[in-house]
C-alpha cells in the first residue's frame, strides 16, 4: 500500500473470494505525537431485496400499497415500500417542490431511482409519506431500500429493509 503524499490516504480493496470473517477485527496505532484522523469503511454488494433494516435509534421503514381500481372505487393492498423504486414503477407526481403534511414540512424531489426527501427539522414521532407510482413493467423486481441521514451527523442513520415486487 502507498500513500497518497500530503494526505497519507490510501485504500485497499479485496474480491469476494479474499474476505474472510476474521478481517473484521481491526487494529489501529499511531507512532508519533499530534493529532491524527482516520476512517475504516466496509462496503460490499449484494441484492437490494435481501437487505434487512438497520438496527439504529432512528428508525425507518416503507410500505408499498397497490390502488386498485374497481367499480366501487379505490381498494388498497398492503405490500411493503421504499423509497428506492423498481424497475418496473414510474412515479405520477414527478415535480419537485417543497411539500407540508402533518406539521411536517420538506423538499420532495423525484429522480429516476428515487424519490428524495429532505428536512430542514423533524420533531420526534412517526411520519407517514406517501406518493403514487404506475406498474409500467411485468416481471419480477427488487425494490430497494429507503435510507436516512443526518447530513451534519452522519453517525445519525438508518435504513429499511429490502424486498421483491413481482408484477403479474
Amino acid at each position: 500500500m502507498k500513500a497518497q503524499a500530503g494526505t497519507g490516504y490510501f485504500k485497499t480493496v479485496w474480491t469476494t473470494d479474499q474476505v474472510k470473517p476474521t478481517m473484521a477485527a481491526i487494529t489501529l496505532s499511531k507512532k508519533s505525537k499530534g493529532v491524527a484522523w482516520g476512517a475504516v469503511y466496509f462496503q460490499y454488494f449484494d441484492e437490494l431485496d435481501k437487505i434487512t433494516f438497520a438496527e439504529t435509534n432512528l428508525k425507518l421503514n416503507k410500505e408499498i400499497y397497490r390502488v386498485e381500481v374497481t367499480e366501487q372505487g379505490e381498494e388498497l393492498e398492503y405490500v411493503h415500500m421504499k423509497d428506492m423504486r423498481a424497475a418496473g414503477f414510474e412515479p405520477i407526481d414527478v415535480l419537485s417542490r417543497y411539500r407540508y403534511q402533518d406539521g411536517l414540512g420538506y423538499y420532495q424531489s423525484t429522480k429516476d431511482a428515487a424519490t428524495h426527501f429532505f428536512f430542514d427539522y423533524i420533531r420526534k414521532g412517526t411520519y407517514v409519506f406517501e406518493y403514487d407510482l404506475r406498474v409500467q413493467y411485468k416481471g419480477e423486481f427488487s425494490n430497494g431500500i429507503a435510507t436516512i441521514q443526518c447530513m451534519y451527523a452522519p453517525e445519525f442513520t438508518s435504513h429499511s429493509n429490502g424486498m421483491r415486487v413481482i408484477v403479474k
